[in-house]
């Protein structure tokens, strides 16, 4: 007689901890990351990039304790998607799902565009194609074997990431000890040592910081993708409100400081200094440290943005995994876990195919595309933590829980609409476009919105 067999759905595998998440967290930012975006960020901003840090990190870290208030609430790792739904409407969560969608889409993306053009000033005779398959696979299959996987694969490259961050900035200290400044410098342009003109001048323009901080949500995206791992972390409603903080403390820190010694010693128009201003992270290697520095640096650079498209990866494949799982989009495709990885297998795939497209688009239009999406999540878990803490559960008797449900929010989602204002019209444009699509897809699975929009049962994750 056979004996019957149970069978249960697989479930993603709680075995992270606070500083597994962290070094997630920061190898998906990528610190090293201030190098590629200082020229483009140094143009918009009028000379004043740490200022633009300090802006985006202040408007970052409040976003991240509103973070924290709706992971607790809802410890699903459907980030933005979830809190909204939940907490605002079903509807508008599967349209801040969608629009973070294309952030997370689009992040492994970067850095794969990124890792190309290192690969390509070492070796400019090797096809561009072969490193985006190459780098893509290696993604690919990073994640399938789990998070902890990535943790792991992260840490150390986190530490050294930190290291060459470290020794480029005392380099640079040690020249402006000396009063030498990059070359074409003009000496109208020079900020003294230890001046507080990087970061506020005569010519200060508060829209042209808010429009350098615009860019710069992109460096910090990787604190909100730590929420994706919601299911996989232990003691969740503590660890992940501090990693989420913590990481954002540590990545601004390092991004103020850096950028403030860059700032002295480039204090010019960057077209001044390099030549592709957009991509300026060989460039200034070259500049500070010389050939072999530069070599030595971009060699590791390529690894670096592998941490971080690793960790994008795992975070676009766990939000397609919510969404699938709820039904708002098909779930037979994305959400599903594989019984023998316990890793959402086919987002993986998928995401890596989405990857391989890095061999046509530049860096600028995919940074601006993730600020788009990066911005709307940003917006709306500000607005959930009023809705669901100050409006539905009436938690404004006393002053803290005014301070924490209501003014931490609001000035974070006021600091968030600024930066909205600084949008780049085509890339508005597009992700109006990628919105639209959202809004007729919902209308279909709806009925014509008639229907319930899908929604997973909170209790069963």
């Amino acid at each position: 007689m056979s004996t019957p067999v149970t069978t249960q759905a697989a479930k993603l595998r709680r075995n992270l901890g606070l500083w597994h998440v962290i070094i997630i967290g920061l190898a998906y930012i990528q610190p090293m990351t201030l190098l590629d975006t200082f020229g483009m960020v140094s143009r918009d901003s009028g000379g004043h990039v740490p200022m633009s840090y300090l802006f985006a990190l202040f408007a970052i870290l409040l976003t991240s304790i509103s973070y924290g208030h709706m992971i607790r609430a809802y410890p699903s790792s459907g980030s933005a998607y979830t809190y909204t739904q939940k907490s605002i409407n079903p509807s508008m969560g599967f349209m801040v799902g969608w629009s973070s969608w294309l952030d997370y889409l689009l992040s492994p993306m970067v850095n794969i565009i990124l890792a190309v053009l290192y690969l390509e000033a070492l070796f400019p005779m090797v096809n561009h194609w072969v490193w985006v398959i190459g780098l893509t696979g290696l993604m690919t299959v990073v994640n399938i074997f789990g998070s902890k996987t990535v943790a792991y694969f992260n840490s150390w490259i986190v530490a050294v990431q930190l290291l060459v961050i470290a020794v480029f900035t005392y380099l640079i200290y040690s020249k402006l000890q000396m009063a030498q400044y990059a070359a074409n410098t003009n000496p109208e342009d020079i900020y003294e040592l230890w001046s507080l003109k990087p970061f506020w001048s005569e010519m200060t323009s508060v829209g042209a910081l808010i429009t350098g901080a615009t860019i710069l949500c992109f460096s910090f995206t990787g604190f909100d993708s730590i929420s994706s791992l919601a299911e996989e972390t232990k003691d969740v409603k503590n660890t992940l409100p501090k990693a989420m903080i913590l990481t954002t403390l540590i990545a601004g820190a390092v991004f103020v400081v850096s950028a403030y010694f860059m700032q002295t010693y480039l204090p010019s128009d960057p077209k001044l200094y390099f030549e592709a201003v957009d991509e300026t992270q060989a460039e200034i290697l070259l500049l500070v440290g010389g050939s072999a520095f530069q070599s030595i640096v971009l060699g590791f650079a390529i690894v670096t943005v592998m941490a971080s498209g690793i960790s994008a990866h795992a975070g676009v494949s766990r939000l397609m995994y919510v969404m699938g799982r709820d039904g708002v989009i098909s779930k037979k495709v994305f959400g599903q876990l594989s019984p023998k990885f316990l890793t959402p297998v086919n987002n993986i795939l998928i995401a890596g195919g989405v990857a391989l497209t890095a061999g046509f688009i530049k860096l600028e239009t995919v940074v601006n595309l993730i600020s788009f999406g990066a911005l709307t999540a940003f917006s709306f878990v500000n607005l959930s933590v009023i809705f669901r803490y100050a409006l539905r559960d009436k938690m404004v008797k006393t002053p803290k829980q005014i301070i924490s449900y209501v003014v931490v929010p609001v000035i974070g989602f006021i600091s968030i609409f600024l930066m909205w204002l600084e949008v780049d019209g085509i890339t508005f444009a597009v992700g109006l476009f990628w919105a639209l699509l959202g809004f007729i897809w919902l209308g279909i699975k709806t009925g014509g919105f008639k229907k319930p929009v899908p929604q997973y049962k909170e209790e069963d994750v």
